[in-house]
């Protein structure tokens, strides 16, 4: 290995080293549906009265 290599090698701590990170992407897409989630639970009421 190359000098370069072991140094990105090395840029997460040890014990994180195993673990396995999933994609950013999939991070953005989890937080946009807890965000509407949420308040689609916190304007519920408004939400019904727009509906009638």
């Amino acid at each position: 290995m190359s000098d370069k290599e072991k140094d990105n090698e090395e840029l997460r701590p040890s014990k994180m080293r195993g673990v396995a990170f999933p994609k950013a992407k999939y991070g953005v897409i989890v937080a946009i549906i807890l965000i509407v989630l949420v308040n689609v639970i916190y304007y519920k009421e408004y939400l019904l009265s727009l509906i009638k």
